[in-house]
């Protein structure tokens, strides 16, 4: 880790102006993720804001929308009750990822803001677009059992390695950021971006911005909601395929539903295609089967993680069995 100059909290007003006169600056919550990357090298700021002490904390329902602080745990989250309530898929997904260490640690900002676990990403002696702009893709021939199916580019195939921000992309939620002079809220669909060209920009946050806020709009029927996590092993791993679902039913009709898929995608990945697919059809296994066929239509596999397809297509599935209790 390279050395580097430490900004204790003092307010978020002082927080913002000091950085906006900053270069080589990171903003520090949790630390799950940065200090691990600045331990490897991958981050080397020169310059970290300590937020921890900022309370900025609350989980509030506020008429029709709940509201996340950016500093909520991910435990916090987890095991509150509005969450629970309204958005099932949010507290399973939050339950299934990292340690119980690591949600007492880790914050939404944080899971947010959380870079690529790729191996080619982390290993500095190797080739990476998103580390270095213009290097190459080793992960593209490597060895890629991990590595993104959808939303991929000749520049990048790393995946997302959130489990929350899945379901965040399901449940329609929204990003309250702050910059110095200005505030604005960003549609959880355009705030990842895509590799494409330029694989080294993940975010829509612009430099010196800062999350204030995650705002969930209220939608009964997404209280049923969930979320399944398949992995190596049963806990504390990333995901090989994971889906946020949801369903409006009229009897065994599906008015609505909901697909967000984790595990599989360069960003947290939403089907409104599958979706659309699955409205006013009967809840049963030859609809769900057609419908994540069309989910992962798009899917570019390379030579190790081609059974991504299939697992992705069966997760689905077993997703909405389980939730709509069919045998």
């Amino acid at each position: 880790m390279q050395s580097f100059k430490f900004q204790p909290f003092t307010s978020l007003d002082n927080t913002l102006q000091a950085s906006n006169q900053t270069q080589g600056f990171k903003f520090l919550a949790g630390g799950t993720n940065l200090v691990d990357m600045m331990k490897l090298h991958v981050e080397t700021p020169t310059t970290i804001f300590d937020l921890s002490p900022w309370e900025q904390n609350k989980i509030e329902d506020k008429g029709g929308s709940i509201f996340i602080g950016a500093m909520s745990r991910n435990s916090d989250m987890a095991y509150d009750e509005l969450i629970k309530k309204n958005f099932p898929m949010l507290s399973q997904a939050l339950l299934a990822g990292a340690s119980v260490q690591l949600r007492n640690q880790a914050t939404a900002a944080g899971n947010l803001m959380q870079r690529t676990r790729c191996a080619y990403f982390r290993d500095t002696t190797w080739a990476c677009n998103k580390r270095e702009p213009g290097s190459g893709c080793a992960a593209q021939e490597g060895f890629n059992r991990m590595h993104a199916i959808l939303g991929t580019s000749s520049q990048c195939i790393a995946t997302h390695p959130s489990d929350m921000c899945v379901a965040l992309m399901a449940l329609d939620a929204k990003v309250h950021v702050r910059g110095a002079k200005n505030s604005r809220v960003i549609a959880i669909q355009d705030f990842f971006k895509k590799p494409e060209a330029t694989p080294h920009i993940e975010h829509e946050l612009q430099l010196g911005e800062i999350i204030m806020a995650i705002e969930i709009p209220k939608t009964p029927w997404l209280k049923n909601s969930g979320y399944l996590k398949i992995r190596d092993r049963a806990s504390y791993a990333f995901a090989l395929s994971s889906a946020a679902v949801a369903l409006d039913l009229d009897g065994k009709t599906i008015q609505q539903a909901r697909i967000a898929l984790g595990g599989v995608g360069t960003i947290p990945w939403r089907s409104p295609e599958a979706e659309k697919a699955l409205q006013g059809q009967p809840l049963n296994l030859e609809t769900l089967k057609e419908a994540a066929q069309v989910a992962l239509a798009s899917a570019n596999a390379k030579t190790y993680n081609k059974y991504k397809i299939i697992l992705a297509q069966q997760t689905i599935v077993r997703a909405f069995k389980e939730l709509g209790s069919l045998t």
